[in-house]
């Protein structure tokens, strides 16, 4: 028989460097969760991914088990580390912070393409140029 679920969570942590203190900590610990247990899973799975966010889904059963979900980095992560900066316009229409090749925002959407609501390519090339307009980014 199945186990039934209580609960599911969404979070976003550093990849290999989540501790048990908050924001993780706050939202685990109501949640019935052994946060020091979720830690070390969660920071041996994300040890190749070091530098960057991840969103984690978690699932949480009625006897206090749990299973996780990783997916890939926000958008914005992705397009910052290709830029290299720390963040984007505070005025996105007018101060631009850098441009995006077609070809870097290929491999942004073929990594990310899992995680978004596209038919193609193409599709998730469009929604990642339109993050990067939204942060101050030119696509050429």
């Amino acid at each position: 028989m199945a186990k039934k679920i209580t609960k599911k969570l969404k979070i976003v942590a550093p990849a290999g460097k989540a501790t048990p203190a908050p924001p993780l900590g706050t939202t685990l610990g109501p949640a019935g969760i052994n946060i020091g247990e979720f830690v070390k899973k969660f920071n041996e799975a994300t040890q190749d991914r070091l530098g960057s966010l991840v969103p984690v889904e978690i699932t949480i059963y009625e006897d206090r088990s749990y299973d996780f979900v990783l997916k890939t980095s926000p958008a914005s992560n992705l397009i910052m580390k290709k830029l290299g900066q720390e963040k984007g316009s505070g005025k996105p229409n007018t101060a631009k912070i850098g441009t995006l090749t077609k070809a870097q925002l290929r491999e942004i959407a073929e990594e990310k393409m899992s995680d978004l609501n596209a038919n193609d390519i193409e599709g998730a090339m469009k929604i990642i140029a339109g993050s990067a307009r939204s942060m101050g980014v030119d696509v050429k």
